[in-house]
C-alpha cells in the first residue's frame, strides 16, 4: 500500500470535472480503496474483468465499490455499498492463468445514483462529491486532535512500521491527512465505509476520530495484558533457571544435601519394607524424581506414584480372632437365620485354627435385595477381628476401575482394589464387593473379567494394578462378594466363588428378626426407649402379612418405623395436651402404648396385601397349586372349563412360554390316557379346552404348575370336583411322571398361612424335607408322589367306577 500526493488541489478539479457520471463498477472484496490511495486489485471475476477492459476503453476511469459479505461470488446491487471511490487505472497486467492486475489511483469519493441495467457487468450513474475545505479553527482542532490519536494508533500497533507516521508528517491538506489516516487503519469493511459514508471533512474526521478512540484503548488493553503474560513467563523461566542451578549444586553435593522434601520420601520407602522387586522400581522412580525439575508435570507424577507405593500396605495385618465360640455369638447377635453362610464362616474358623493360613476365601452371597447380604459380610469382618472395606460394583463399565490407569493418562489413579487396600492399611481385610451381577461392559472393556484375576486364588497372589505396574498379593484378603440375581453373573467369575443362596426370610423369622432388631432399633431411634412402648406379636404378623411382601425386611422396617412416628405423635399431643396439669402430671403414672392390630390398621391405613385364603368349596375345574415368587411362596388357582367351540388350547392370565408348554403337555398326556382318568376319549371333539390362572395383571412362568393343570383338567373332563384342602407342585412330562421343583421350602409355608391341609410334592424333593424347619411343616400333610395317578386318589379321593 502506497500514498502518491497530487501536487495540485485545483488540477483535481479540473480532473474531476472531466470525469463521465456513467462508469463501470468494481465489487471489492475485504478491502476500501480511498481518494489518494494507489492500490493494487487482482481482477478475476468475469463481469470483474469485462468492467476493468471498458474502463480502460472509455478512459481509465472505473468506480471501485466494497462488497457487504466477501463470500458472494456474483454480487448483485443489493450486496454492495452505495459510497465508493472513483479511480483511475494506472496500469494493467494479464497473467497467464487468465486473471488480470490493475494499479488504481483513488480520485474522488462519489456514491451510486442508480444502477444502469447491463448483461455484461454492474454499471452505475455516480455523483462524485466534490468538497470544499473550510480554513476554520474547529478544523484545524480536529486535525490536530486525530493527528494524535493516530500517532498513538500507529505506535501501539505492532503491525504498522513508524514510517508510517514519517509520511503522514510530510502531508499538508486536512482532506489528504483524512484519507491517508483512514486507509492505514487495520479495520473491517464496515468501519471503514463509515468514513465514506459521511460527506463533509468536518463529519469524516469525527467519525475517524471516534474510530480512533476505541482503537487505541483496544490496544493499550491488549498491551497491558501482553505485558502482563510476559512478566509471568519471565518470572517461571527465572525460577526455572535458579532451580536448575539448585539442581545441579545438589548434584555436586551428593544425596546428603537433598530437599527436605525429598529426603521425607526415602524415609518412607525405606521404613515401608517393601519386597525386593518393588522397592528397585519405587528407588529408580526417586533416582528419576531427583533429577526432575519440581515444575516439571513428570515430577507430580512420579511423586505420586511414589505415595501411592508408601500408602499401600505391604506387611501390617490385623490378628484374626479364631474363637469359634466368640465368632458365633457375634453371628447370632447381629443376624438372626442365615445358618448356612454362618456354619461356613465357622468351619472357616476351625481351620484357620489348624492351619494358620489359608487362601481362596471367597464368597458370593446371593439373595433377593434386604436379606442382609451386605450386613452380615460386615458382621464377618466384625467377628474375625479385621478391617472392612467395602466396594460398589453397581453400574461398573470401565476396565480401568478394576486395574487402574495407566500413569501415561492425566488424572490417572489406581482401581478400587488398590484404593481399598489403602483404605483398610492391612494386607487381610474382608473386602466386600456389592452388587456384582450389576456390571455392565463398553467399548471401554469388560469389568467382570477383570475380575477374574483378582478373585482366582491361584492369580491374585500376583494381582497386577496398571498404575502401580508391579505384582501385590491378594492371597490374604477375604474376599466377599453379592448378587441378587445368580444367572446375571457372568459363568467363568462364578466358578472362581463358593456360592451360598440366601433365601427370603420366613414369616417366623421376619417375627423374630423384628423383635430382636428392629423394634428395638427404630424405638431408639424415634426416642421412645422405655417410653413403655409394645407391639403385640399378633400386629407384627399384621403388618407382616398385610402391609409388607419382599423377601427381606426393609419394608418391614419403613412400616414399623412409620408406626413409631405415629405413637411418637400421640404420645407428645397428649403430653401437650395435659401440660397445663402440673400436678395431675407428676402423680399420674407412664401409660403403657400397646400397638394392636386396630392401631396398626389406623396408622397404616388399608392393608396394601391380602392372603389368599383356599377356596371353601370343592369346583368342577378348579385346582389349588403352589408358586415361588421373588418375595416368598403364593397359592395359585388353576381354572378349567370345557364348552362347545373349535378344538382349540386357550391359555390366559399372563402365561410364560415354559408354563403354556407344561398345559400342552398335561392335555396330550390326559388325551393319551382317557381310560386312566375315567374320561371320555372324545372329551375335546367339537370342544374348546379354556385354562385361566387368575389375577392375570401378574406375569406367571415356570415347570412347576403342570401337575395343578393336569388335574384341574382332569376335574372338568370328569365333571369330579377336586379336594378344596389339596395343594400341588410339580413338573411333568408326556409319560405322566411327577419331575423335582425348587423353592419348597417358600411353598410349603405358603400352603400353611392359606390353610391347606395336604400337599403334594414330587418325590424326588422328598430329601429337601430335611433341610426345612418344623415350624414351616406344623400342620401339613406333605405325601409324595412320582405320577400322575398316584395323585388322582389323593385330589378327587376314590376313583369312580365307570
Amino acid at each position: 500500500m502506497a500514498d502518491i500526493p497530487v501536487p495540485d488541489t485545483e488540477k483535481n478539479y479540473e480532473t474531476l470535472e472531466n470525469i463521465p457520471t456513467r462508469l463501470p463498477v468494481l465489487p471489492l472484496r475485504d478491502v476500501v480503496v480511498f481518494p489518494y490511495m494507489i492500490f493494487p486489485v487482482l481482477v478475476g471475476r468475469e463481469t470483474s474483468l469485462r468492467a476493468a477492459n471498458e474502463a480502460l476503453e472509455r478512459g481509465k476511469n472505473i468506480f471501485l465499490v466494497a462488497q457487504k459479505s466477501p463470500s458472494v461470488d456474483e454480487p448483485t446491487e443489493a450486496d454492495l455499498y452505495r459510497e465508493g471511490t472513483v479511480a483511475k487505472i494506472l496500469q494493467m497486467l494479464k497473467l497467464p492463468n487468465g486473471l488480470m492486475k490493475i494499479l488504481v489511483d483513488g480520485v474522488a469519493q462519489a456514491n451510486i445514483k442508480r444502477f444502469i441495467s447491463n448483461p455484461d457487468f454492474l454499471e452505475a450513474e455516480i455523483a462524485i462529491h466534490k468538497q470544499d475545505v473550510p480554513t476554520n479553527r474547529e478544523l484545524e482542532a480536529l486535525v490536530r486532535h486525530t493527528s494524535t490519536l493516530f500517532t498513538e494508533y500507529v505506535r501501539l500497533n505492532r503491525n504498522l512500521p513508524p514510517e508510517v507516521i514519517m509520511a503522514y508528517e510530510g502531508i499538508k491538506e486536512p482532506q489528504r491527512k483524512l484519507f491517508y489516516m483512514a486507509s492505514n487503519l487495520l479495520l473491517n469493511v464496515e468501519n471503514k465505509q463509515r468514513i465514506l459514508q459521511s460527506h463533509s471533512v468536518r463529519d469524516q474526521l469525527y467519525e475517524l476520530s471516534k474510530i480512533l478512540t476505541t482503537e487505541v484503548d483496544i490496544l493499550k488493553i491488549e498491551r497491558d495484558i501482553d505485558s502482563k503474560v510476559q512478566d509471568n513467563i519471565q518470572k517461571s523461566q527465572r525460577k526455572f533457571f535458579i532451580q536448575e542451578q539448585i539442581r545441579i549444586l545438589q548434584d555436586e553435593l551428593g544425596d546428603d544435601e537433598a530437599s527436605p522434601e525429598l529426603n521425607k520420601i526415602k524415609t518412607q520407602l525405606q521404613e515401608a519394607k517393601l519386597p525386593k522387586e518393588v522397592a528397585e522400581k519405587a528407588f529408580e522412580e526417586f533416582n528419576k524424581l531427583k533429577k526432575t525439575p519440581p515444575m516439571s508435570p513428570e515430577f507430580t507424577v512420579t511423586r505420586n506414584f511414589l505415595d501411592w507405593i508408601v500408602a499401600v500396605p505391604w506387611h501390617k495385618r490385623t490378628k484374626d480372632n479364631l474363637s469359634v465360640k466368640h465368632v458365633q455369638e457375634i453371628l447370632d447377635a447381629d443376624h438372626y437365620g442365615l445358618e448356612k453362610p454362618k456354619d461356613r464362616i465357622l468351619e472357616h474358623i476351625a481351620v484357620l485354627n489348624l492351619v494358620k493360613e489359608m487362601r481362596g476365601q471367597i464368597l458370593c452371597f446371593v439373595g433377593p435385595p434386604g436379606v442382609g447380604k451386605t450386613s452380615l459380610a460386615k458382621s464377618i469382618a466384625r467377628a474375625l477381628g479385621r478391617k472392612f472395606v467395602r466396594i460398589s460394583l453397581g453400574g461398573v463399565r470401565d476396565e480401568a476401575e478394576i486395574r487402574g490407569h495407566r500413569r501415561t493418562y492425566i488424572g490417572s489413579m489406581p482401581g478400587k482394589i488398590i484404593q481399598s487396600m489403602k483404605r483398610a492399611g492391612v494386607v487381610n481385610p474382608v473386602i466386600l464387593m456389592d452388587e456384582v451381577d450389576k456390571m455392565s461392559m463398553d467399548f471401554r472393556g469388560d469389568p467382570s473379567a477383570a475380575l477374574l484375576e483378582v478373585l482366582d486364588p491361584e492369580q491374585n497372589i500376583a494381582f497386577n494394578d496398571h498404575y502401580l505396574d508391579v505384582d501385590y498379593d491378594l492371597s490374604k484378603v477375604m474376599f466377599i462378594t453379592t448378587a441378587n440375581v445368580r444367572y446375571q453373573i457372568p459363568l467363568p467369575l462364578q466358578d472362581r466363588m463358593e456360592i451360598i443362596e440366601l433365601p427370603g426370610y420366613l414369616e417366623h423369622e421376619n417375627k423374630e428378626i423384628a423383635k430382636r432388631h428392629i423394634i428395638p432399633k427404630q424405638l431408639e431411634e424415634h426416642g421412645l426407649t422405655g417410653k413403655n412402648v409394645n407391639i403385640t406379636d399378633i400386629s407384627l404378623l399384621k403388618i407382616i402379612q398385610e402391609y409388607t411382601r419382599e423377601a427381606g425386611v426393609r419394608n418391614l422396617e419403613r412400616e414399623i418405623a412409620s408406626v413409631c412416628r405415629k405413637v411418637a405423635k400421640d404420645m407428645v399431643l397428649a403430653k401437650q395436651k395435659n401440660g397445663t396439669h402440673k400436678k395431675q402430671k407428676k402423680q399420674a403414672p407412664k401409660d403403657l402404648h400397646t400397638v394392636d392390630p386396630a392401631v396398626i390398621e389406623r396408622y397404616l391405613g388399608v392393608p396394601k396385601f391380602r392372603t389368599k385364603a383356599a377356596e371353601r368349596q370343592p369346583r368342577v375345574g378348579s385346582v389349588t397349586g403352589l408358586a415361588w415368587t421373588s418375595v416368598g411362596g403364593d397359592i395359585l388357582n388353576v381354572d378349567v372349563t370345557i364348552m362347545r367351540g373349535t378344538e382349540r388350547l386357550t391359555l390366559t392370565g399372563q402365561l410364560g412360554d415354559v408354563m403354556k408348554e407344561s398345559a400342552q403337555a398335561a392335555l396330550s398326556y390326559i388325551r393319551s390316557n382317557p381310560k386312566k382318568f375315567g374320561i371320555d376319549p372324545e372329551f375335546t371333539k367339537g370342544r374348546e379346552i379354556h385354562i385361566h390362572l387368575p389375577e392375570g395383571a401378574i406375569p406367571k412362568d415356570g415347570p412347576s404348575a403342570g401337575i395343578t393343570m393336569a388335574m384341574a383338567i382332569i376335574s372338568a373332563a370328569s365333571n369330579r370336583p377336586a379336594r378344596n384342602d389339596v395343594a400341588m407342585t410339580g413338573e411333568i412330562t408326556l409319560r405322566g411322571n411327577v419331575l423335582p421343583i425348587g423353592g419348597l421350602n417358600e411353598k410349603l409355608l405358603a400352603a400353611q398361612r392359606s390353610g391347606i391341609k395336604t400337599v403334594l410334592i414330587p418325590k424326588e424333593n422328598v430329601k429337601d424335607l430335611t433341610e426345612i424347619p418344623e415350624k414351616v411343616k406344623e400342620g401339613l400333610s406333605i405325601v409324595a408322589v412320582e405320577t400322575i395317578e398316584e395323585a388322582l386318589p389323593l385330589v378327587f379321593g376314590k376313583k369312580r367306577k365307570k
